[in-house]
């Protein structure tokens, strides 16, 4: 039978298993939403109040699920201002589509109210941008979008559809349900060189990342790691990917990684990198942000092993000595079913590295009323293994990062692209997507107000989530620059801020402020019963800026 272009998406979207898809109403894929709820009414509509809230939430779904989150947008500048959750999606390898209702064609080139060339917008930070001038391959595109966002390295992929293509007619079958395209097994022979290096190794380690993991890779790595006796570190932000209570795990890299893990690294012979990038922030070996400085370039002292499901990020900056392209379901089954002959001796290597970890997740010292390490160990006694914690960007999630263990898969949901204002966003899409798992968002007071509009989208669905905002009354991290760099002067990042809780609670959401550490528990168990969203203000004490120093030790490390 005939259909609109716009019911031949809402088909193709169904036909994929989308029960989500996050929008802000524009005129241009209005038909698209109408054919959504008069076909496939399950299909859950959510409204939300800005596109780069769209955005993120979508890539939040992705980055959960495994499978692509799905964003809608008007054109310009309703796309544009999706942008910074394309680069997020981008950065993270998190699988999402954006679909951009773009100008009727008729209009096409001739600089149309809203116009833009969204082909050539989009296509630095995207895997993959098309343009849909006929219903009638609208099936097409939208299985090639789908394969391509979770192919290889997942990441985002833009669907621009003119809105009188939504609005013709054609007959067109629809497309089977797209699946993940792999890479394939390793070679007999790369294990056989992967082990061999393995063996000559004394102070190995292997290093996890990236996004698509699978809880068979998972408990694969972590048999490999026991086994072999192989110390295990995350990179930034994937902290989730091994149980923090296993004898290998040995922290996380990147941003904020503990010193003491770092010179370990240093000391290592062999480094296993499985499904990530050797980035700039995976290589950050000195000061906050100086990344390709953990190992040699370019060619690395120790000798390297890079498997990852995308040929272009092998050899880009460091020269690997054996680089796979495969699939990391395959090439994990492969380590785990590895029967070494002996472990060289590696149990103090691997006691070391662990002994750092936990020496570094020990409480440490927090100024003010509020002691923040004590919150995180409450937190963490207080919610179940499966707990989603998310979080945007800002020196406040230091404190997460360094004392909030993770037990399971897909309970970490942070930016690693440095998008600000990404906690509250993430934690709609991770409550919608799974609602029988408490979820809390840790936000700065900067990093909140960059998304807090959002509020209004968690009270209209009723997303029970609690929000913690954790307010110093600055932009922390750009204040560290500034007593690094500019020898302690303030340029701008002081911050005057709205009353949390009065701003929350107009929203229609629960919220307190709590001044002293004691205060927390019952604040919590009040935010988190209600049914909807719960907002918590923690007024922390200025000094309190990251959870390795205080700004009283920057200072005093200036004047020394």
């Amino acid at each position: 039978m005939p259909r609109h272009g716009a019911e031949i998406l809402a088909d193709a979207l169904a036909l994929n298993g989308t029960g989500l898809v996050y929008h802000v109403p524009g005129e241009s894929f209005l038909s698209v939403l109408d054919a959504i709820g008069q076909r496939h009414p399950r299909m859950q509509r959510i409204t939300c109040r800005y596109e780069n809230g769209v955005a993120l939430m979508a890539e939040a779904h992705g980055k959960l699920t495994g499978r692509p989150g799905i964003a809608l947008v008007t054109r310009s500048p309703g796309a544009t201002n999706a942008a910074g959750g394309i680069h997020t999606a981008f950065q993270d390898s998190s699988p999402m589509i954006l679909i951009v209702g773009q100008v009727k064609r008729a209009l096409m080139e001739r600089e149309a109210f809203m116009s833009y060339d969204f082909r050539r917008v989009f296509g630095p930070m995207t895997k993959w941008v098309g343009q849909v001038d006929s219903a009638a391959r609208i099936p097409e595109f939208v299985q090639r979008a789908f394969s391509t966002a979770m192919s290889g390295r997942p990441g985002p992929v833009v669907l621009v559809v003119p809105e009188d293509v939504f609005e013709e007619t054609a007959e067109v079958a629809d497309a089977r349900p797209s699946v993940r395209a792999t890479a394939g097994a390793p070679r007999a022979a790369d294990l056989e060189t992967v082990f061999g290096l393995l063996e000559a190794a004394e102070r190995p380690l292997l290093v996890v990342g990236g996004g698509g993991w699978t809880e068979a890779a998972r408990e694969d790595i972590q048999r490999f790691a026991a086994a072999n006796d192989v110390p295990v570190v995350a990179t930034f932000r994937r902290r989730d990917i091994i149980d923090h209570r296993h004898p290998c795990y040995a922290g996380e890299i990147g941003i904020g990684s503990n010193p003491a893990l770092l010179a370990h690294i240093r000391e290592c012979d062999l480094v296993i990198l499985c499904n990530d990038a050797l980035s700039d922030v995976n290589t950050i070996g000195a000061g906050y942000m100086e990344g390709f400085t953990l190992f040699s370039l370019p060619v690395p002292r120790q000798r390297v092993v890079h498997a990852t499901g995308n040929f272009e990020d092998l050899n880009r900056v460091f020269q690997v000595d054996l680089g796979l392209c495969v699939d990391n379901d395959a090439f994990a089954a492969a380590l785990a079913g590895h029967a070494p002959a002996g472990t060289q001796g590696r149990g103090a290597w691997r006691g070391a590295l662990r002994a750092t970890y936990l020496a570094e997740s020990a409480p440490g010292p927090c100024p003010g009323a509020i002691n923040l390490p004590e919150v995180m160990a409450w937190l963490r006694a207080r919610l179940p293994e499966d707990a989603i914690l998310t979080n945007g960007v800002g020196a406040y999630a230091t404190w997460s990062q360094r004392y909030f263990p993770h037990y399971r898969l897909r309970t970490q949901l942070g930016p690693i692209s440095g998008s600000m204002g990404y906690g509250l966003p993430a934690a709609i899409a991770a409550k919608l997507a799974c609602p029988d798992r408490p979820v809390v968002a840790l936000a700065g007071d900067g990093c909140f107000q960059m998304s807090s509009e959002e509020m209004a989208t968690a009270v209209q669905y009723g997303v029970a989530i609690v929000v913690i905002v954790i307010n110093n009354n600055m932009y922390g991290t750009i204040r560290i620059h500034e007593e690094n760099r500019l020898g302690g002067r303030v340029n701008g990042t002081e911050l005057r801020n709205p009353d949390f809780v009065a701003l929350a609670r107009a929203y229609g959401a629960t919220a307190e402020r709590v001044t002293r550490t004691l205060e927390f528990a019952a604040a919590f168990e009040r935010a988190i019963a209600g049914p909807g969203p719960g907002l918590i203000e923690l007024a922390i004490d200025p000094d309190a800026i990251h959870s390795r120093y205080s700004l009283t030790d920057l200072r005093n490390r200036r004047r020394r």
